[in-house]
């Protein structure tokens, strides 16, 4: 591909520095050190580090031209863009010849449930006969392969690209989640989705978004996009909680059809539930028909993401039976509400709950597994959201009958830092500060009385803990397996 074919899609662009007419393009990157002779390189401002610092790396390597919004001292052709990250975004989806069109896309967007939704229909779909994809918070999955991301949405090369290696391996559809940050940044743009799902809003990502509003808006970015471009094959749809406060909002960003989903009024409801430790059940009325449902994963935030899994794949063109059938095979989710299986008569969950609302989702939920004690071992995350901090410690305190609060990924903050701010929301004399997370949950875990639920919330399925900027070796569920090993 020629470099000049590549500018020439982009509205607002300038040919700095070396004016070679005629250059072949091989690859694409923003990563310096994967730079190889006839690359174009993306200089992509980040949030600490910033692309235009190693142009000269990337020349070195092999880079036959820049994308850049300031001009460089390099002897490379440069295109100057008002935006590289959105620019790059352009042309990845061209260069990877727009691969989206070629898939059936699902983006899932919210504060919580974006990876219990998309994991959940990727294995239905896989049941109905569809060959899947999935991205998102843990990985990109297809045909066998799991691939690392970095970030919940990958930024739109490697999104791109990804996509392309789907369609390649003759992947159908792909189950995405779509974070504010993605859609705000524009790492989504060029992707082109035919459903598109809101589970819920709730506080989180404020230290970015700065206001619930603003937060919201970018979260609404998702549906004002769908279906803005023309596909007689195709008509995108947009599956809402209705049971949300900011359902309204997603409703009225779209000028796609809606299907409303929840456990009050809405096109898709859930009547008749019942939640038991074992199980849970619920009749959908839907179309005028009503259907049994049942599923083995526990509490009402399963029922909204079961809700959410059948309406997105019934807007893909299945059966409303054909769903039903397959949801008590859905299995749960590494880290979200996974149980520690030992011999111990003691109770421990696993989950990622890091926001106030999923926090009391899942303590809500502990609460009916047990007539004994609720314990919560507790930490809030560095270089995010401060002013989630009192909350999650009130919301612990309230519903937990122990609280242990202690360190989560205190990334470049003061861990003691984070633990003052967490502790300003408590009152109440049922809490123990340990800083260190492996202490707080073997003492957590040494203190259990036989069928205590002890709930280690935030970090799930993470197998690190991220301080400074190293990722040290650190899974919640080995701790607490080890621990349990050793209760007596």
């Amino acid at each position: 591909m020629k470099l000049r074919d590549l500018e020439a899609l982009l509205p607002v662009s300038k040919r700095v520095g070396q004016n070679q007419e005629d250059i072949d393009i091989l690859h694409i990157e923003m990563d310096s050190r994967t730079v190889s002779p006839g690359t174009l390189f993306f200089c992509v401002p980040g949030y600490t580090v910033d692309g235009h610092d190693f142009a000269t790396q990337a020349v070195e390597n092999g880079a036959s031209a820049l994308v850049v919004d300031r001009e460089l001292d390099v002897n490379v052709p440069m295109i100057l863009v008002p935006n590289v990250r959105r620019a790059m975004a352009q042309l990845a989806t061209h260069f990877y010849d727009n691969p989206s069109k070629h898939l059936r896309m699902i983006g899932v967007t919210g504060t919580n449930g974006k990876t219990s939704v998309t994991h959940f229909l990727d294995q239905l779909l896989t049941e109905l006969g569809a060959k899947t994809g999935l991205i998102g918070t843990m990985y990109a999955k297809y045909v066998g392969k799991e691939v690392a991301t970095s970030n919940t949405t990958p930024e739109s090369l490697v999104l791109q690209r990804t996509l392309r290696d789907m369609c390649k391996e003759g992947v159908e559809t792909v189950a995405m989640e779509v974070s504010s940050h993605a859609l705000e940044l524009g790492r989504s743009h060029g992707t082109s989705f035919e459903v598109a799902v809101f589970t819920n809003l709730s506080q989180d990502h404020l230290d970015y978004h700065e206001t619930m509003n603003d937060y919201a808006h970018a979260k609404s970015l998702l549906f004002s996009q769908l279906g803005n471009t023309f596909d007689r094959h195709r008509q995108p749809k947009a599956v809402i909680n209705n049971d949300d406060a900011y359902a309204g909002k997603m409703i009225a960003s779209t000028a796609a059809p809606v299907l409303t989903y929840g456990l009050g009024e809405a096109d898709f409801q859930a009547i008749d539930v019942r939640l038991t430790p074992s199980k849970t059940s619920f009749t959908l009325l839907a179309k005028g028909q009503k259907y049994k449902v049942e599923t083995h994963l526990p509490g009402k935030f399963s029922i909204s993401n079961i809700l959410a899994t059948i309406v997105a794949s019934y807007a893909l063109g299945y059966e409303l039976e054909q769903i039903v059938k397959i949801v008590p095979s859905l299995r749960g989710v590494p880290g979200r509400f996974e149980p520690v299986i030992t011999e111990a008569p003691v109770h421990t969950i696993v989950d990622y709950a890091h926001t106030p609302d999923s926090l009391q989702n899942v303590l809500e939920t502990a609460r009916d597994l047990t007539s004994k004690r609720v314990i919560a071992v507790v930490g809030c995350g560095g270089d995010r959201d401060k002013t989630k901090r009192p909350l999650m410690a009130r919301i612990a305190e309230d519903l937990a009958d122990k609280v242990y609060v202690t360190s989560d990924n205190p990334r470049t903050e003061d861990p003691q830092a984070i633990l003052d701010d967490m502790i300003v929301g408590l009152s109440k004399d049922n809490h123990e500060v340990i800083e260190d997370r492996e202490l707080a949950i073997k003492t957590a875990i040494a203190h259990a009385e036989p069928e205590d639920v002890i709930l280690i919330a935030g970090k799930g399925h993470e197998t690190y803990q991220e301080i400074g900027k190293v990722k040290y070796p650190f899974d919640d569920r080995k701790v607490a397996y080890d621990a349990l090993k050793e209760w007596k």
